[in-house]
């Protein structure tokens, strides 16, 4: 292995291929790249690998077990592989989690694990957070929630504040193996930002909170992909990270808490309850790793 910012960079075979250095495929996704930042990854010595990445300007220090990563992580990447190779073309993966349930932060994880493997293709990951509706729109908009008459504003982030007519025209040009631009989520500016990505990768991974929600409109997304994976973790725990992360932003903790409960609460709630069936079920435990739901 090799130091770098401090931290021990893996070379073992836990993690990677035996190979040289030199021979590492290329990080071809700027989604990963540029947004976030140096991305660090570390044996801990405990049976835990800590996954070091900026997510929207906060630090955030995973750990995954090397039991999901040797038994969970690799596999799913080695399965992906077979079936692109089987199906001779792009193949379409969703992710669909509650927030809180660190979905971005494994994407992350497993774009670098396909990079620093010989014998599993590099996966492209994109969202579907490009698709918020605007903020202009968002704030002359109102929907009726519990009797009042509420800004589309204020529950941003909610599947109503999405543009799913948008996300849906996209998906089918993914699935279609079409190069393409993809939007991506701007939350200096408030709004997504056009074309920043160029969707191009044989296996691509779109995560997203909604994508196999079982409403109308939602459940026809889950037509489009090749391969499903859900994400569930217990209601406390995703309160627990999300009050959290939202102190991270600089909220004191009343107004953490106050701005979780209105917003974030309701849409994970949603999650939990309207997400359908998923070709691989993960569950996130009350450390924060993840194991195979039986099947």
């Amino acid at each position: 292995m090799f130091l770098c910012g401090g931290y021990a960079i893996l070379q073992e075979e836990s993690l990677h291929s035996n190979r040289q250095t030199q021979g590492r495929k290329p990080d071809n996704n700027p989604a990963v790249r540029g947004a976030q930042g140096r991305i660090i990854t570390e044996r801990q010595g405990n049976g835990m690998i800590g996954h070091h990445v900026m997510i929207n300007g906060i630090a955030v220090n995973a750990q995954y077990s090397e039991q999901a990563v040797s038994g969970i992580f690799i596999p799913l990447l080695k399965q992906l592989t077979q079936l692109q190779q089987e199906k001779g073309r792009r193949i379409l993966v969703m992710l669909a989690a509650p927030p809180g349930a660190g979905k971005t932060t494994l994407l992350t994880f497993l774009e670098r694990l396909s990079r620093e493997r010989e014998d599993v293709e590099t996966i492209q990951v994109i969202g579907m957070d490009g698709f918020h509706r605007r903020q202009e729109y968002l704030l002359s908009h109102y929907v009726r929630q519990d009797g009042k008459q509420v800004p589309m504003v204020d529950i941003k982030g909610a599947p109503v504040t999405f543009d799913l007519e948008r996300l849906a025209e996209s998906v089918r040009k993914v699935a279609a193996g079409e190069v393409c631009g993809w939007p991506v989520y701007d939350r200096l500016l408030h709004n997504p930002v056009e074309n920043a990505l160029r969707v191009d990768g044989r296996i691509v991974l779109l995560e997203g909170n909604y994508l196999l929600l079982d409403a109308d409109g939602w459940r026809e997304l889950s037509a489009f992909a090749d391969y499903t994976v859900s994400v569930r973790a217990e209601e406390t725990f995703l309160r627990e990270r999300l009050i959290e992360r939202k102190k991270k932003t600089g909220a004191d903790g009343e107004a953490a808490v106050r701005f979780v409960d209105f917003s974030d609460m309701p849409n994970a709630r949603i999650c939990l309850a309207k997400t359908g069936p998923a070709d691989l079920q993960l569950t996130v435990d009350a450390a924060g790793d993840y194991h195979a739901a039986e099947s």
